[in-house]
Order: structure tokens, then sequence, then C-alpha cells
């Protein structure tokens, strides 16, 4: 029996793969309940204004309590959200690609690349509501695909434009075309970098989506409701509803990092971190 070798069976794999994962996630959980119970203590013991901070369980009576409301308007913001992540990352990985295959556009690009990432939001968010109209998700998706394109892009471009040499050198050695090395050595190299600025989009999408909300928009929308709620000083709606965005822009990401996971096993990058 010494003679043999006993590899670990699926299920083994998974179970470790899982108790890795919980090991994980372990301090993360162990930090929010410490911060949690450190937050209602301390409004407690020095009487902080609930205008100023409400305590963390009268946010989570009034989460449960409107729950049906808050979520709805959770669902329309997440819409734009997700229709703003779509363009702007489409249109990133588009851009990443033209600049990795003609390098001549580089210098073209790359500034107006860096101009929309110094873009003010806030600033921004007014015009597109004139440009789309006040109540069309299209603005908001403007601002959300305008906050997922710069990462989205620079990474993209990062991971084509990074393969070592040798690879290049050997798949020319095979009189491979451009279209070829691409398919065969750039892209997959390009995967681990793009996968790393979708998970930033996501979040980043669902800001851009209640920011933009915050200057007008559907009485539906997540971020306006937040906005009446402060106005009406009603700070715990307006708290459980940033809960709702935060859950969502959470959820949105972890979709992604499963997605990763499932299309990702037979690359490098996702072996070498098991």
């Amino acid at each position: 029996m010494s003679g043999y070798t006993v590899t670990p069976v699926a299920g083994e794999r998974v179970l470790g793969r899982t108790v890795r994962t919980a090991r994980e996630w372990l301090p993360a959980v162990a930090v929010l309940v410490l911060g949690l119970a450190l937050w209602e203590g301390l409004v407690a013991a020095l009487h902080v204004q609930r205008f100023l901070l409400p305590p963390p369980s009268d946010i989570i009576r009034t989460f449960f309590d409107e729950r049906d409301v808050l979520w709805h308007a959770g669902w329309y913001t997440f819409k734009e959200a997700l229709g703003g992540f779509a363009i702007g990352c489409s249109a990133g990985v588009l851009f990443a690609v033209l600049v990795g295959r003609f390098r001549l556009l580089r210098t073209a690009i790359m500034p107006y690349a860096i101009a929309a990432n110094a873009i003010p939001i806030i600033a921004f968010a007014p015009i597109t509501n004139q440009w789309f109209g006040l109540l069309n998700p299209l603005s908001k998706m403007v601002i959300a695909a305008v906050l997922c394109f710069f990462p989205v892009f620079v990474n993209t471009l990062r991971g084509l434009t990074s393969v070592h040499p040798s690879s290049i050198e050997l798949m020319h050695s095979y009189a491979a075309t451009e279209r070829t090395i691409f398919r065969r050595v750039r892209f997959p190299n390009s995967l681990p970098y793009l996968f790393a600025a979708l998970k930033v989009a996501s979040v980043l999408a669902m800001i851009g989506a209640v920011v933009g909300e915050y200057f007008g928009g559907s009485q539906e929308a997540l971020g306006v409701q937040i906005r009446n709620s402060a106005a009406l000083f009603a700070f715990e709606t307006a708290w459980a509803a940033i809960l709702v965005a935060s859950l969502l822009g959470i959820g949105f990401y972890l979709a992604i990092a499963l997605v990763e996971r499932l299309t990702m096993d037979w690359h490098p990058s996702a072996r070498a971190a098991e």
C-alpha cells in the first residue's frame, strides 16, 4: 500500500474548500458583530441623538418593518445599476481590446479614459438627468457606466498587454496569427484582471445608481427614498435603505466572484490559490 498515492475525492476537496472559505470569513463576521455591539453601546452610553446616528437595533427593526417598500425600491435601483454595469463594462472591454490590438490608439484614447475617471460624479449626475430626463432610468445607468468603465478598461488592457514575451515568441514560432495569439494567449491571460475589475465595478455600479437618484428620479428609487427619509427626519428608514443598497452591492459582488470561481478552475491563478 505504501506504493500508492491517495488523492482526495471531489467531495473532500469541496469540503476542504468550504472549510477554508469559512475560516477566511470568520474574522470579518467577528468584526461585524463587534462593530455593531460597539455602535449600539456607544450610542446608548453617549446619548447620541437619533438624527446623528440611530442605534443598529432601530435600523434593523425598521429594515424588517418596511422590508416590502425597501426591497421594491432596491430592486428598482439594482436594475439601473445592472444596466450601467453592462454598458460600462462592455465599453471598457471593447476599448481595451482595441487599444491592446492597435497600439497607436493608446495615446489617442488613454487621455479620455483618464478624463472619464476624473469626472466628479456628484456634479455629473444633474447633467445626465437633464440629458436623458429626470425619470428616465438611462440617466442613472450612464452614471453607473462611467464609474464602471475605467477600472474594467485599465485592468483588461493590463491583462492583454502583460503577456510574457516568451509566450508570444512561441506562438510566432508556430506561425500563429495575431487573432490566434489574442484568442489563445492574450485573452486567457487577461481573465483574472478582468474579473478583478468586474468585482470592483459591481460595487461602483450600485453607488453610481444611488448617487444619480439622489439628485432626482422616480419615487420608487432607493436613492430618492434615502433623500426623502432624511428630509422627513426618518433617519432609521434612511439607514435601512442604505443597508438595502449595501446588501445588494455585496450580493452583486459575490455573484461575480461565484461566476469567476465556476469559470476559472482551469486557469493557473485559480489552481495556485487552492
